[in-house]
């Protein structure tokens, strides 16, 4: 373990130095670095490009996007040719000469640009920029397949370090767990303290060597006794704490991915799997791992289906029971957004709750109603197994049970 440390470690004190300015323009550079063949000298280029981006102006950007979309792009005839010579000779030559023009060459100059210090983080910034075109200029998503398909390789789980935020965490660090949570706002430091500090909280953060500073995704866990009802009393400061070693359920009762330039790219599922792992072996007691998630669809559907939303709590339970278990979107998978993580991951629906989030944005979104899904980690792949090849949601007796008391409320839709 200490060698592995202090090759993170070593990792971790990489930090990205500017060069001596160069005048090319980005596309120069990138043909220049391209055409490279020098470890030192293209590592001298990665370096001006990069540099050169960060200064140029907004249409410089966007035309050197269009350059790397369409005069990086595949050689389409030279790929035929060399496919259909593999098909008739399975050469191994041939297959070698296949793959050689098999992915376009932006895909080896975003390569190149990342074998620079703190390049990484750099990458991810464009790529969220990138982002932020492709509604006005779908062309880009050929550029944008070819970041995600490198970024895959990079974020893979191998790569990620799982490590605790507490309240004695760096303050850069607890900076930024403030301003990327997604779920419930942290309005204070002393919000924030009350989130890491209490022995009956826990925060986790997945980080990646080249960006040490920045976290990819995290969640916080509440420790409990029971499954609870309510994100206000959860959070509340009036609760009564428990001894962790006392508590007999971990709550995830926020995941906030941080990074737009990596959105496409998983890390929620391993993130909550190893963090129920890590938890049941330091708090035996734990028996049970499950979220306190919001319902982000729910009155959009509502509206668009045109259902009369019900007064009483019973009926808003059993119509959000039959949302989040009958009403499908894309390729058969459930139309919440939330739901379809979750299950994808193998947790199950297990209980549904009213007047749960009563802020002002989970009244809009959700109806004050939340979700609790259950990791039970016997039954996780299972799960994952039958949601990913057959789309059969796994949920608890009681709300198979509700969902088939929702029928009367959506029969007209």
């Amino acid at each position: 373990m200490s060698l592995m440390a202090d090759l993170l470690g070593t990792v971790f004190e990489r930090r990205y130095r500017p060069g001596a300015p160069d005048g090319r323009s980005l596309v120069e550079l990138s043909q220049a670095l391209l055409s490279n063949s020098g470890e030192v000298s293209g590592g001298a280029l990665a370096r001006a490009l990069l540099d050169r981006y960060e200064v140029a102006e907004t249409s410089e950007r966007e035309a050197w996007f269009a350059f790397l979309t369409d005069e990086l792009d595949l050689d389409v005839p030279t790929l035929m040719t060399r496919l259909q010579s593999y098909v008739e000779t399975r050469d191994p030559l041939e297959y070698r000469n296949l793959m050689a023009v098999a992915e376009p060459p932006r895909q080896e100059l975003i390569r190149r640009l990342n074998q620079v210090p703190g390049a990484t983080a750099r990458l991810v910034g464009l790529r969220a920029e990138l982002l932020a075109l492709l509604p006005d200029w779908p062309a880009l998503a050929r550029l944008d397949t070819d970041m995600r398909h490198l970024f895959r390789s990079w974020f893979n789980r191998g790569f990620l370090v799982l490590r605790p935020i507490t309240w004695e965490s760096p303050a850069h660090i607890l900076e930024k767990i403030i301003a990327y949570e997604a779920v419930h706002a942290i309005d204070s430091w002393s919000d924030l303290r009350a989130r890491l500090e209490p022995d009956d909280r826990r925060c986790f953060a997945f980080f990646h060597p080249s960006m040490p500073d920045e976290p990819l995704i995290f969640v916080e866990v509440a420790l409990t006794k029971g499954v609870p009802g309510s994100v206000q009393g959860l959070l509340s400061d009036d609760r009564d704490q428990l001894a962790g070693r006392d508590a007999d359920t971990a709550v995830f009762y926020s995941i906030s991915n941080c990074q737009e330039g990596l959105a496409g790219i998983s890390f929620g599922n391993s993130l909550i799997k190893q963090v129920a792992r890590d938890l049941a072996r330091d708090l035996p007691n734990l028996g049970r791992f499950v979220t306190l998630s919001p319902i982000p669809g729910l009155m959009k559907w509502v509206s668009e289906a045109q259902v009369t939303w019900p007064e009483e709590a019973d009926a808003q339970r059993a119509l959000v029971a039959h949302y989040l278990i009958g009403e499908k979107a894309r390729a058969g998978r459930p139309r919440d957004p939330v739901a379809r993580f979750h299950l994808g991951n193998g947790a199950l629906v297990h209980q549904v709750h009213a007047a749960a989030d009563t802020s002002e944005n989970g009244l809009r979104q959700s109806g004050g109603m939340m979700v609790n899904y259950l990791y039970d980690l016997d039954r996780v792949s299972d799960n994952h197994e039958a949601f990913v090849s057959r789309g059969e949601v796994a949920a608890s007796k009681e709300v198979t049970t509700l969902a088939r008391k929702a029928a009367p409320l959506v029969s007209k839709t």
